[in-house]
């Protein structure tokens, strides 16, 4: 059984299909989807059925979820028109309103009640799956004694907003020895983490100038060992350098589908 994230699919079906079939995960794998499925690509109400419809995964709300739900919470808003058609929801708002009503219900029925964040765990490592980020300074002392309630304890609307305070200094959460929690996140295009980060692994950018993922965080204080690992690779937001980035979390191994025009 392996475990896979993906985050940031932004309305790419096409793209999100290419990768699905690349890595053909098993029934009994796991998939995480750590939010901002909508928004900005073509497609955002075929990739909210399709997360919907796997058995084998875990959802995460996004911050482009929490625009579409303000919107149709507050339909006459001026405010939760703005801030969702800024951000892209144009496409998404087109693509609902196509849909019978009982249909688009249940969609945004089901979005209202997804997770701010998921706790996994591989071997002896464990993960805290969010879409943005966390708090560090917000992080009990003994927060790795009880990973839940640290994060129900973080300020709900910033796990799926946050950059800085999160990309810039290190949790806390791994030790001298390298042991603690990884956060794994999505939410920030590598090529822009990459100008907010305190310590990246590599460039944002690979030799095909696509973007790729990073790991921050490795110092001594870490045992070397990278903390954050950011995996939105600009499929909604880096048009001339986006894909899809698919991380299989038993062995960190990374497999991409570069977006296409027609996509």
């Amino acid at each position: 059984m392996a475990t896979y994230v993906v985050s940031d699919i932004h309305g790419r079906l096409k793209t999100f299909d290419r990768l699905l079939d690349k890595v053909s995960p098993a029934e009994e794998d796991k998939i995480f989807v750590l939010g901002d499925m909508v928004d900005r690509g073509p497609d955002p109400a075929g990739v909210m059925r399709l997360c919907r419809s796997f058995s084998n995964a875990t959802v995460l709300v996004g911050n482009h979820e929490m625009l579409m739900l303000d919107f149709f919470q507050h339909p006459r808003n001026p405010t939760s028109t703005l801030n969702w058609a800024i951000n892209g929801g144009l496409t998404t708002a087109k693509d609902l309103a196509k849909l019978p009503q009982d249909e688009r219900t249940e969609l945004l029925e089901w979005v209202e009640n997804l997770p701010r964040f998921a706790l996994t765990k591989i071997g002896d490592q464990q993960y805290v799956l969010v879409h943005a980020g966390i708090y560090s300074d917000l992080l009990p002392e003994n927060a790795r004694d009880n990973l839940q309630l640290a994060m129900m304890q973080q300020d709900q609307e910033e796990l799926v907003w946050v950059r800085e305070g999160y990309l810039d200094r290190p949790t806390g959460l791994v030790d001298k020895e390298g042991k603690g929690p990884i956060i794994v996140a999505g939410h920030t295009p590598t090529v822009l983490a990459a100008t907010l980060a305190d310590v990246c692994d590599r460039e944002a950018l690979n030799e095909d100038q696509r973007c790729q993922m990073l790991s921050l965080g490795a110092t001594p204080e870490t045992g070397m060992v990278a903390d954050r690992w950011v995996i939105d690779c600009g499929a909604g937001s880096v048009p001339d350098h986006g894909r899809l980035l698919m991380l299989r979390l038993d062995d960190k191994h990374e497999v991409y589908e570069n977006v296409l025009e027609e996509d």
